[in-house]
C-alpha cells in the first residue's frame, strides 16, 4: 500500500527522502509528506494528490536543512485524500512526526481514551493516535525506540510505523506487524523502507526485519528488538539489481519498460534449475521429498494476477502430477474453513511477498498442519519467510501496477513447481522433465517474437479507445488467460471487461453479444487437444453470426480461424501448458495502448496500489 522512506546520516535527508519517495510512488499516490529534524525542531510539509504537488510545495516553501527525515506516499484507507490525512502526523506539541502502512483496528478505541486526556486530533486517520500516543510515552522514558515498543503492544491490525522525534535528532525508528519494512546499511548512514528500491542508489545491503519487531537506526548502525525489549536476531542480505533497474530506461511507462524485459524475466526464472545430476532443483525447499510424497492434495491461495497464474497452474500440476489441486482466492480462503491437514500441500503465491490476504491464508493452513512453498519476487519478504520452501521468480523490481512480467515468471515457477513434484513422486521421469524444461527454455525466445509484431494490437487498441465493453473467451488454459486480459483491461482502461470460459457462452453470456461488440478470443492449439480447438472455432462462429467483432489469438500456421477472424493475432506454437507464456503478452501491450490511448494514467491506475498490504 503505502510507501514510506526513513533516513539517518549526513546527506540531505530531504533529497534523500524525496528520491526515495519517487521510486515509491507507485505503492501510494493519494497524498504525499516529509518531515525533517532541523533547528532542535520537526519540519513539515504534505499535500494531497500526486507527489508533484509536494514537490511544489517545498519549491514555494523549502524546509530548512537537516540530515534526518522520514517520508511517505498514502494510499488512503482511514480517511480521504486530503493535505489534513496526508502523513506524516504530529502530535499536538509538534514534537513527534509518524508515518504509517496498514490499519490499526483499535484506533477508535485509543482516539476516544486520547480526546478524553485532552488530546486534540487533526485528521481522521487511525494513524494520529500513534504520534499522540508516542509523545505520552516518550514523556516518561526519553527514549522513542521504549516508546515505540509501549505503544505497539497496546495496537491491533497490521502495520508498518516509522517515528522522528525532536529531542532525539539523529535516530529514526520503525516497527513491523504484517506489513513491510526493510533496512539499508550503508556508509555512516542508515535507511528505512517498504521496498528496497527507495535506497538501492545508495546501498545494495538490506536488513530484514521480522514480525513484531522495533529498529532504532542511527549513523552508525542499526538495534533491532521485539516488542517485548527482547534483542532480536536479523538476516542481512545483499540486494542483486542495481538503481537502474527501477528506472523507465528510455520508456514512456514503467509497463512498457516490464511488458519488454519479459524475455529476459523467464530466463532469469529458469537460471540454474538442474543441478549436475540432471534433477530439477528449487530455491529454499525445507520440506522432505518424504513428505512430498504423502501429500493428497494441493491448494494453491492467491489474489488478482497471481490468482490466474494459479488457475493455470492447476492444469500443469494434476496433469504432471495427478494430484488433485484446488485453487483459492485467499481473501476467502480462511473464512469457508477449508478442509486442510498435514498430508495438504499450499502454495501461496505473491509478487511482493507481503500480500494481506495471501499470508494470512498461509497462517491459517500452517495451523491446520499443512505444508505452505511460496512463491515469491522479492527477497526476504513476509511470505517466503513464514513458508516451508520458496521458489523465487527472478523478474526484478516490478513498479507498474498492473502486472506484467511478474504474472509471466509465476507461471514459470508454477511449472518448476509440479515438474518438482513430479520428479519427487517418480510421475515424471528425468528426460520427461528436461523436455517441458527445453521447451520452457525457448519460451523467452517465443516472448521476444510476439513482441517484435505488436504494432497492430497497438492500432488496434487505439480504434478501440471509445468502446465501453470488450469481452475475452478461452478453453483450458485460456480460460484464466481470458480473466487475466479481462483485469488487465479494467485495471488500466477503465472499461468494463469480462473473461468467461468460451463453453459457457451458450449458458447465458452469449446475451451480451451484439453487434460491433470486441471479443477476444484464445484459440487452443490444433495441435493435440484438437477436440478443444474444434469448439472453441464453434463458439468464434457463434458469436460473429451475431455481430460480434471478433479478435482471435491464435497460434502460427493455424488456418482454420482465418475466415472468422476481423482481427488476427499470432503467436508462437507452444506446448499447450505453455501457451499461456504467449498468449497473455499481446492482452498486456492491448490494454497498455488502450489506456494511453483514454488518456489514463497506465503505470498508477486509479484506486489501485502495487501491494495491498491491508486485508
Amino acid at each position: 500500500m503505502c510507501g514510506i522512506v526513513g533516513y539517518v546520516g549526513a546527506q540531505s535527508a530531504l533529497d534523500v527522502v524525496m528520491a526515495g519517495l519517487r521510486r515509491l510512488e507507485y505503492r501510494g499516490y493519494d497524498s504525499a509528506g516529509v518531515a525533517v529534524l532541523a533547528d532542535g525542531g520537526l519540519a513539515t510539509a504534505k499535500r494531497a494528490g500526486k507527489l508533484v504537488n509536494l514537490e511544489k510545495e517545498l519549491g514555494e516553501h523549502p524546509l530548512p536543512a537537516g540530515t534526518t527525515g522520514i517520508g511517505h506516499t498514502r494510499w488512503a484507507t482511514h480517511g480521504g485524500p486530503t493535505d489534513a490525512n496526508a502523513h506524516p502526523h504530529l502530535d499536538n506539541a509538534g514534537r513527534v512526526a509518524v508515518v504509517h502502512n496498514g490499519i490499526i483496528e483499535n484506533f477508535a478505541v485509543l482516539r476516544a481514551e486520547l480526546t478524553e486526556r485532552g488530546h486534540a486530533l487533526a485528521s481522521e486517520t487511525d494513524t494520529e493516535v500513534v504520534a499522540h500516543l508516542l509523545a505520552e510515552e516518550f514523556s516518561a522514558s526519553a527514549d522513542l525506540a521504549e516508546a515505540m515498543r509501549l505503544v505497539c503492544r497496546r495496537l491491533e491490525g497490521a502495520f508498518t510505523l516509522v517515528a522522528v522525534h525532536a529531542d532525539e535528532p539523529d535516530v529514526v525508528v520503525g516497527a513491523r506487524r504484517n506489513s513491510p519494512l526493510v533496512v539499508g546499511v550503508g556508509e555512516g548512514e542508515t535507511f528505512l523502507a517498504s521496498d528496497v528500491a527507495a535506497f538501492i542508489a545508495h546501498t545494495r545491503e538490506a536488513i530484514e526485519l521480522g514480525q513484531d519487531q522495533v529498529v532504532e537506526l542511527r549513523r552508525d548502525g542499526v538495534t533491532v528488538t521485539g516488542f517485548d525489549g527482547s534483542p532480536a536476531e536479523v538476516r542481512a542480505y545483499h540486494v542483486d539489481w542495481d538503481a537502474s533497474a527501477a528506472e523507465k530506461g528510455g520508456y514512456d511507462y514503467f509497463m512498457l519498460k516490464e511488458i519488454a524485459e519479459q524475455p529476459k524475466a523467464v530466463a532469469d526464472t529458469l537460471l540454474g534449475r538442474i543441478d549436475p545430476s540432471g534433477s530439477l532443483t528449487l530455491d529454499e525447499v525445507r520440506i522432505g521429498a518424504a513428505e512430498l510424497r504423502e501429500v493428497d492434495k494441493v491448494v494453491i491461495v492467491a489474489c488478482g494476477t497471481a490468482f490466474h497464474a494459479g488457475l493455470i497452474a492447476k492444469y500443469a500440476i494434476e496433469h504432471w502430477t495427478r494430484i488433485p489441486c484446488e485453487v483459492e482466492l485467499a481473501s476467502e480462503f480462511r473464512y469457508r474453513d477449508p478442509i486442510l491437514d498435514g498430508r495438504s500441500l499450499v502454495i501461496a503465491i505473491s509478487q511482493s511477498g507481503e500480500t494481506m490476504d495471501t499470508l494470512m491464508a498461509l497462517r491459517h493452513a500452517r495451523e491446520q498442519g499443512s505444508k505452505v512453498l511460496a512463491i515469491c519476487n522479492t527477497n526476504g519478504s513476509t511470505i517466503p519467510r513464514e513458508s516451508d520452501a520458496v521458489l523465487y521468480t527472478h523478474a526484478g523490481p516490478e513498479v507498474a501496477v498492473a502486472s506484467t512480467k511478474a504474472f509471466l515468471t509465476q507461471l514459470v515457477a508454477c511449472y518448476l513447481v509440479a515438474l518438482y513434484l513430479g520428479q519427487v513422486r517418480g510421475t515424471k521421469w528425468g528426460d520427461e522433465i528436461r523436455d517441458v524444461i527445453r521447451d520452457l527454455s525457448r519460451i523467452s525466445g517465443a516472448v521476444d517474437r510476439v513482441l517484435e509484431t505488436m504494432e497492430p494490437v497497438r492500432e488496434l487498441a487505439r480504434s478501440l479507445a471509445e468502446k465501453n465493453t470488450v469481452l475475452f473467451l478461452g478453453r483450458h488454459v485460456g480460460y484464466p488467460v481470458a480473466l487475466e486480459g479481462a483485469l488487465k483491461l479494467k485495471e488500466l482502461a477503465y472499461m468494463h471487461a469480462e473473461g468467461f470460459a468460451a463453453g459457457e457462452l451458450k449458458h447465458g453470456p452469449i446475451a451480451l453479444i451484439e453487434q460491433d461488440l470486441p471479443v477476444v478470443v484464445i484459440v487452443p492449439s490444433p495441435r493435440g487437444r484438437s477436440v478443444l480447438h474444434d469448439k472453441i472455432v464453434s463458439n468464434i462462429q457463434e458469436i460473429r453470426a451475431r455481430g460480434a467483432r471478433t479478435i482471435v489469438i491464435a497460434e502460427e500456421g493455424d488456418e482454420t480461424v482465418v475466415p472468422y477472424a476481423d482481427h488476427l493475432i499470432r503467436i508462437p506454437a507452444t506446448p499447450t501448458l505453455l501457451q499461456p507464456l504467449v498468449s497473455a503478452v499481446p492482452l498486456q501491450v492491448f490494454a497498455c495502448e488502450l489506456a494511453t490511448a483514454r488518456g489514463n494514467e497506465v503505470d498508477q491506475p486509479r484506486n489501485l496500489a502495487k501491494s495491498v498490504t491491508v486485508e
